[in-house]
């Protein structure tokens, strides 16, 4: 068997469909379906059932995806220990983050981390709705809550707090809401129903069954910035909305609790700038802890 060839199956079987692997490797889908083509002869099988809307593995091509898995992981392991060194942390760090914590809380220590590895090269990116570390989407990654799928290394960041919250004006206009299920007659601000990507952010009826939202907004950062500029009442990360005093926090006896997971492909468990970079994020988070569980 190509190792060449196993790549390229490697690539669909990741993306589901010829046109985005072809896309992702920079060749043209003709060369790409030759490759695919010139593997089912070497291992005289079949890898792809190719349908219009995409492609879907056989038998035997899901257990190819396991072995190709396997080895590309091995291979990473053995590069990652070949180029470290124990004196220094170098070469490039992608962090993936949800918005709220990557924008809100990371962004602005990020210059912490450059200073204490000079030579590191640090990229911040969001997590997309479709989100994969197998695929070198990101180094590591903070996620909400623990990930029960692929071959992951997971420690618990933090747990985090979410509150209701409006605008000084909002309420002066619309009144103060004195319990829960007066929410129903004010304006409500959440996500985009559809674009949710993990039930860990569907938590709206948690505070108010039937809520429905006036305004929608796909990412946190905006919904935050609707809220304070007036726009209703939603649920926002406390941490976020920490010494903002023109939001007022609403029943606020009533709060939810998430977690916070910083992840990594078990392919990297063995690349220092990946540990280096998760024990810094445990250390900023641990020293402000009280601002993600506010009382």
């Amino acid at each position: 068997m190509n190792w060449d060839d196993a790549k390229y199956f490697l690539a669909v079987a990741r993306d589901g469909q010829m046109l985005g692997a072809a896309q992702r490797l920079n060749v043209s889908q003709a060369k790409l379906s030759r490759r695919i083509a010139s593997l089912e002869v070497a291992l005289d099988t079949k890898l792809l059932i190719r349908r219009t809307n995409g492609c879907e593995l056989t038998e035997e091509g899901t257990a190819l995806l396991e072995v190709t898995e396997r080895i590309e992981a091995e291979f990473l392991d053995a590069q990652s220990k070949i180029k470290q060194t124990e004196s220094s942390i170098s070469g490039t760090i992608r962090i993936g983050a949800p918005d709220g914590f990557g924008v809100a809380f990371l962004a602005q220590r990020l210059g912490q981390l450059a200073t204490r590895f000079p030579n590191l090269h640090i990229q911040l990116v969001p997590v997309p709705r479709h989100f994969s570390l197998s695929q070198r989407e990101a180094d590591l990654a903070v996620m909400i809550g623990r990930p029960d799928k692929g071959r992951l290394r997971a420690q618990k960041l933090s747990d985090y707090s979410l509150s209701l919250y409006a605008s000084k004006s909002y309420l002066e206009q619309a009144g103060i809401p004195t319990q829960l299920n007066d929410l129903k007659d004010h304006r409500l601000v959440g996500y985009v129903e559809d674009l949710i990507f993990t039930p860990e952010l569907n938590y709206n009826s948690e505070f108010l069954r039937g809520w429905t939202s006036t305004i929608e907004v796909s990412s946190a950062m905006g919904q935050f910035e609707t809220v304070r500029a007036g726009g209703g009442i939603g649920v926002l990360h406390d941490f976020i909305a920490y010494g903002h005093n023109d939001l007022v926090q609403i029943c606020p006896e009533s709060r939810i609790i998430r977690s916070y997971w910083t992840v990594w492909h078990e392919s990297m468990r063995n690349a220092k700038r990946v540990t280096e970079v998760a024990s810094f994020l445990d250390k900023i988070v641990r020293e402000d802890r009280s601002i993600f569980l506010r009382a």
